[in-house]
């Protein structure tokens, strides 16, 4: 298996370096006709809504559906395919980051009640609390 970095998935996506564009859809390519897998970390996956966002100006929702498009692909494989998908939805329709809502759905995963943060506008979401509001069981 390969893995795939933030700049390849990037290119790929976008189609903005004609070079660099070709050299990733070469290599997915390469990857389905050998009916192999590429692997899709959480950290490219942060990275790349970063860079859409950032860098491209996509809004959230098109991100979110791009996103959702590579969840579906039958040659990728993700660290926690659910709990992604559960991020974007976050993601697409709130103001927070992605990475604050995947941090919250692993979390939610790992048993957690809240993930505390001093992100005000995260704390009046269900599943972040101030640190000074986090209750112990």
């Amino acid at each position: 298996m390969i893995a795939l970095d933030t700049n390849v998935l990037v290119r790929f996506l976008v189609e903005d370096d004609a070079r660099q564009t070709a050299e990733a859809a070469a290599l997915i390519k390469r990857v389905v006709d050998a009916d192999g897998t590429l692997f899709v970390s959480d950290i490219v996956l942060c990275e790349t809504v970063w860079v859409l966002a950032g860098s491209y100006r996509i809004p959230r929702a098109e991100i979110a559906s791009a996103l959702r498009e590579l969840l579906r692909a039958r040659h990728l494989t993700f660290q926690a395919p659910d709990q992604i998908a559960r991020a974007l939805d976050a993601f697409a329709r709130a103001r927070g980051d992605f990475a604050d809502y995947l941090i919250r759905e692993h979390a939610r995963a790992a048993g957690c009640d809240s993930v505390a943060t001093f992100d005000r506008a995260l704390t009046r979401e269900n599943g972040f609390a101030a640190p000074g509001d986090v209750l112990m069981p």
